[in-house]
């Protein structure tokens, strides 16, 4: 009984918070730019399209690095005291689960395991767990880049009951949307082409006209399709004659 009503006034006060990332965190901040990328077309002409195959392996090589030779990413929660850190941290794993990337049944899932704090009235809160969420990928035409939405399904606390882990989700929820997206995959730089061409005297140019992705054989499969152009040199006097 006495788990329960601690369980249930660490809720109510984590629901405060809640309901100020919610309805009081900054203005645009829920804006992500571009729009979902849809499905490859099979009936779509294939000329002119490059296919970018990323495998799990990749993404979790990525976050094993970060992992071991930099800082665990840390996100602020509230305000920070002397004897509270407030904030959530990213961990490579705990309550027993592995933060990984994994593609299934056509969705990039992506479980995160957590520690965090939180500075209340009431003293330091502190809590870990695991956060069940899924990955989606956006792309904006007017800066060609390819951008990754993080989408937090459920949170699981450690030693909480069920209805502080209810209100505790979306408060968790709001805290890495906000802080983690978007995320920048691959921008116009990397897809742009440019190519000189010296015996023609000129370049080829590529311009990105649409961008489509799907998971296929445990791969994130990255399809672009450009519209191919030529400048080149003006013909020299004699050669118009």
């Amino acid at each position: 009984m006495r788990r329960f009503v601690i369980g249930l006034l660490v809720g109510l006060v984590v629901g405060g918070v809640l309901t100020f990332f919610i309805f009081v965190r900054q203005p645009g901040s829920a804006q992500l730019p571009g729009n979902p990328i849809a499905a490859p077309d099979p009936n779509a002409p294939k000329e002119g399209t490059a296919r970018i195959v990323l495998p799990a392996e990749f993404f979790n090589g990525v976050l094993g690095t970060i992992f071991k030779e930099m800082k665990p990413p840390v996100f602020a929660v509230g305000q920070k005291t002397s004897d509270c850190e407030g904030q959530i941290t990213v961990l490579p794993e705990g309550s027993g689960v592995r933060t990984a990337i994994a593609f299934d049944n056509n969705t990039i899932t992506a479980p995160l395991a957590f520690s965090g704090s939180y500075a209340s009235p009431f003293g330091c809160l502190r809590f870990t767990g695991w956060a069940k969420s899924n990955f989606g990928l956006r792309y904006d035409p007017s800066t060609q880049t390819v951008y990754g939405q993080l989408n937090v399904e459920n949170v699981t606390l450690d030693g909480v009951n069920p209805f502080v882990n209810a209100i505790v989700t979306p408060f968790v929820q709001s805290t890495l949307s906000t802080r983690v997206n978007p995320i920048r995959i691959l921008d116009g730089r990397q897809l742009a082409v440019d190519l000189p061409v010296a015996a023609s005297q000129g370049n080829l140019n590529a311009a990105i006209k649409d961008v489509r992705a799907e998971v296929k054989e445990n791969a994130l499969n990255i399809e672009v399709m450009y519209g191919f152009a030529g400048t080149g040199a003006a013909p020299a006097a004699s050669e118009t004659r």
